[in-house]
């Protein structure tokens, strides 16, 4: 892939600004109690007594994470690999729109994760967009 288009970068960064509103979501709603991904790894590891304290710590990673990712994609040699995780990512928030629905109540963070889904949509047309263009 030679480079991502202008909609593809401003998918990518429109998607950044809700991850963030979505980690926020999910600490106001109590996320790092309820879900079960999250709960199995700090079992995993021993650490029961700091949820919150370890998802705080988590988000801030993931953040930094999808920041630096984005100017990383101006290289070449990281396009598709970055563009493929970012897409993963994108796809998992899926299980909170599950989650709510086995429930049939609010999941905590389903609200942001349905526009992720929604952003996920037009960013996997769009890199697949770009993909055909190479």
């Amino acid at each position: 892939m030679k480079a991502l288009s202008k909609k593809l970068k401003n998918i990518i960064l429109i998607s950044i600004l809700i991850f963030i509103a979505h980690g926020l979501e999910e600490y106001f709603t109590g996320f790092y109690d309820v879900d079960i991904f999250f709960n199995f790894f700090i079992k995993l590891f021993g650490y029961t007594n700091l949820n919150q304290a370890i998802f705080i710590t988590f988000e801030i990673v993931v953040w930094l994470f999808l920041i630096i990712s984005f100017f990383l994609i101006k290289d070449r040699k990281f396009i598709l690999f970055i563009t493929t995780i970012w897409g993963l990512i994108l796809i998992f928030e899926l299980h909170h729109l599950i989650k709510a629905l086995l429930k049939w109540d609010y999941y905590p963070g389903t609200v942001t994760a349905i526009l992720l889904l929604i952003i996920g949509f037009f960013y996997w047309k769009e890199l697949i967009i770009n993909l055909k263009a190479t």
